[in-house]
């Protein structure tokens, strides 16, 4: 795990549609309270808190209390971890369609 002592892994924590769904909403917003997010699931609002505590844990959300309500925002620095594993894997890919590319022109001659 990264440097930010995260309880839970940022690749599990992204593999769940609802939870990337959830990274969605808090990227279009400053902040948002629980409520407000639960209005876009068909969930309960334990459901969506849920998904919100796994995503805390691994650091991608930060939350805050107003009075009687919990605001949430997005903590998008770890996802620095899966754009460096994805830019790994995007060098192998381009070397390789570069390669096919390659054949291809030299059968075409």
């Amino acid at each position: 795990m990264s440097e930010n002592n995260q309880l839970r892994d940022v690749f599990d924590a992204i593999a769940d549609p609802t939870r990337r769904r959830l990274i969605r909403l808090l990227a279009e917003a400053e902040e948002i309270p629980l409520h407000e997010l639960t209005v876009q699931f068909q969930m309960g609002r334990t459901a969506v808190s849920k998904h919100l505590t796994i995503l805390k844990d691994a650091g991608l959300v930060l939350d805050r209390k107003v009075g009687r309500e919990t605001r949430f925002r997005l903590n998008a620095s770890p996802l620095r971890e899966i754009q460096d594993w994805v830019g790994f894997y995007s060098k192998f890919w381009s070397t390789n369609l570069l390669r096919l590319n390659q054949l291809l022109e030299e059968e075409e001659e």
